[in-house]
Order: C-alpha cells, then structure tokens, then sequence
C-alpha cells in the first residue's frame, strides 16, 4: 500500500500525506528502508509500545516532532492492506466534519453476547453459554484507518492514564471522554488478515483489482 499511494494520490489530483510514521521494531526497520528513501522525507519511523496504545502514542509523538502544523492522525494496521484510498479520503473528510471518525461495516452475522458456567460435572470444565443475541441492526465492525484529531488524541491519552481506562481501539478513547465519532461506511474487502486462509482471500481480492485495471501486487508477495 504504501509504495502505490504517491502514484494513487498523484492519480486523483490530490496530495497524499503530509507525513507518514510507520511504527515497528527496530530489528525490522532496514527492510522499509527503501519505503523512507522513497517518500524524501514526509515517511519516518517510531519504536513500538508494549501494547497498541503505546504504539499510538509513539508514532503519534514522532508525527508531531516531525510535522507539528498536521491537524489530524489516521491510525492503520498494517494487518489491513487492501483499504482503498477512497476509504482514506472518506474518513478523513468526516473526521474534519466531526473530530473522529473510523472506517466499518454493517455486521453481517449474528452476534451473541455469552457468559462462562462451571459445569457440574466431575472435571469441573468452563463452558460458555449463549446469553442473548444482539440486534444486529445496530451493529457495525470496524476497521482502520481510524482518523482523529490529533490535541483529542493527546487529551484522551492523558486521561486513559490518569484513570487507568482499557481501551480497544483509537477512538475508543474519543468515545471515552464523550466526543462524537462518524462511522464512515467502508468496503468488506478491508479485511484484517491474521490467518493463512485470509491471505487467499486477500490474494483473489487484489486478483479481481488487477483485472479492473487497479495496480497492485499479491499479498504474499509483500503488498
């Protein structure tokens, strides 16, 4: 994704980031050297936390030491290559309308909340059990980017440590000091890939972009 977006972007007729941080261990770092040398200058990298938070915060802290007039992050996993840059320029029109907003979908299966018994048997096992099921109506995944702007992000960090909050997600803090979130409806394909059968996926998706004529390499290929 990054090695195509100066291209996308130049494509469209709009600019693409003002920077771009990529956090990830040291030990991997020189092998996107070559991704740094090809942005001239707007493409850093940040050393990760130990959890995802802290990884927000150290590419958000080297975003603003590197570009301190940038307004707005956008947060990806990188475990998400096939977002469109139409996706990117979606959210990131709603997040100049509304502060934070992150890309999803509507769910498509049946959601059930559950809770864990202890079985009466000899062995004593846990079993989960079906509690309700959740109208799915109201229901919608959410994927990265996730786009908020950045003095919210650095409040939201100050008080998910001064009240020791759990978050899961980037605008899990926003919601957490009672700011609004757009969801910008996104595309299915922007899956997380986190299985080997996801990456056969992923691979008949970018198959199917190719033959519309969009650049792209296979996933396994390193995309």
């Amino acid at each position: 994704f990054l090695e195509h977006l100066p291209e996308a972007a130049a494509q469209a007729k709009t600019s693409k980031p003002a920077m771009v941080v990529l956090v990830m261990d040291p030990k991997y770092q020189p092998d996107y050297q070559c991704f740094v040398d090809k942005y001239k200058g707007t493409l850093a990298f940040a050393n990760p936390g130990v959890e995802r938070q802290g990884s927000v915060e150290s590419g958000l802290n080297k975003l603003i030491e590197l570009s301190p007039q940038c307004e707005l992050v956008a947060v990806h996993d990188s475990a998400r290559p096939l977002v469109t840059t139409t996706e990117i320029y979606d959210v990131v029109r709603d997040a100049r309308q509304h502060g934070a907003a992150v890309l999803g979908v509507p769910c498509k299966a049946t959601i059930k909340e559950c809770k864990t018994i202890t079985s009466t048997t000899d062995d004593a096992e846990e079993e989960v059990m079906v509690e309700r099921t959740i109208p799915r109506s109201r229901l919608w995944e959410v994927h990265t980017p996730q786009v908020i702007q950045i003095p919210t992000l650095l409040k939201g960090f100050k008080k998910v440590q001064e009240e020791s909050l759990e978050v899961t997600d980037d605008v899990s803090i926003v919601e957490a000091m009672g700011e609004p979130v757009k969801l910008t409806r996104g595309e299915y394909t922007n899956l997380k890939i986190t299985t080997p059968e996801d990456m056969d996926v992923a691979d008949a998706i970018l198959d199917e972009r190719q033959k519309a004529g969009a650049p792209g390499l296979k996933v396994s290929e390193g995309i």
